[in-house]
């Protein structure tokens, strides 16, 4: 296992493959580097060097009492960054780890960034507030916190149903995808997972956003059940002047896994700066 410590002592789980121009992935609540399989795979053997972590609190990562938070996250991300010595990064976030990275650039920049990818991410805030009407209420979240707290084994299972859309009519169901969401969401600790639920939720990243200036894919399912596609990936276009929207129809949460060749295409096409099939160009920052 290749693990490496923060400052404040906690260590952790990473994978680091392939060579090349690195691609950085992180992954949503409450899963690990383990839901990026699809894409590791498929772009170490591109060409590309792959790495994805465990965040602290989840998967093989020490699971901690305090720091759970997602400046803390990003300095993790940083401190692997900087660790690696990563240079002409590509990092690519999806869900909480869209907040994770978009947080990353707010607090360090893009000196060793080249690109970003936001995938079904949380940006700019998920919540609904008398600023943000089109957000969610705060009840939902709370039943998120007392569904983990009760009884987590049994919510992670039922949130798999919307959260690759299996509930809805006709849907392929994979109970082994199923079964890798509960085990990687049971591998985390339970008071890390539900202090990691404000950070998905109650944090604005707009700031963060704005930061961003190098070419940006943002990616969503308008079918998205888990982080609506509203308040989120469409506003996030908004705030990115120049960044490129790719709207999944009909796609829900988990694209990665359950449009692994579609989206491995588009991050392609992205990546080696040729046009994605089917997404908006949103105005340039010159005309913005």
């Amino acid at each position: 296992m290749s693990v490496f410590t923060t400052a404040d002592g906690t260590r952790i789980f990473y994978k680091d493959w392939g060579q090349g121009q690195p691609i950085v992935f992180s992954h949503g609540w409450p899963l690990t580097a383990d839901a990026w399989d699809g894409q590791m795979d498929f772009f170490g053997r591109q060409g590309f060097r792959v790495i994805a972590h465990d965040r602290r609190s989840h998967g093989r990562s020490d699971q901690t009492w305090d720091g759970n938070d997602m400046d803390s996250y990003a300095d993790d991300l940083a401190a692997l960054i900087d660790m690696l010595d990563l240079r002409d990064a590509v990092l690519v976030g999806h869900s909480t780890g869209g907040g994770e990275v978009a947080r990353y650039v707010g607090r360090y920049g893009t000196a060793r960034v080249a690109k970003v990818v936001l995938v079904g991410a949380v940006p700019p805030l998920m919540l609904k507030t008398k600023e943000n009407p089109g957000g969610l209420p705060i009840e939902v979240f709370d039943a998120i916190r007392q569904g983990t707290y009760d009884n987590r084994a049994q919510f992670f299972r039922d949130l798999t149903l919307p959260f690759y859309g299996y509930n809805r009519e006709g849907a392929a169901i994979s109970e082994g995808v199923q079964d890798s969401f509960w085990l990687q969401g049971m591998m985390g600790g339970i008071k890390g997972q539900i202090d990691c639920i404000r950070e998905f939720s109650e944090v604005d990243y707009t700031a963060d956003l704005k930061r961003i200036d190098v070419p940006v894919l943002i990616v969503h399912g308008d079918d998205d059940q888990i982080v609506p596609i509203g308040a989120s990936g469409l506003m996030a276009a908004r705030i990115v002047p120049g960044a490129i929207l790719k709207i999944y129809k009909g796609g829900d949460h988990g694209l990665p896994t359950t449009h692994q060749d579609a989206f491995n295409a588009d991050l392609s096409a992205f990546l080696r700066d040729e046009p994605v099939e089917g997404a908006q160009q949103q105005r340039s920052r010159e005309d913005a």
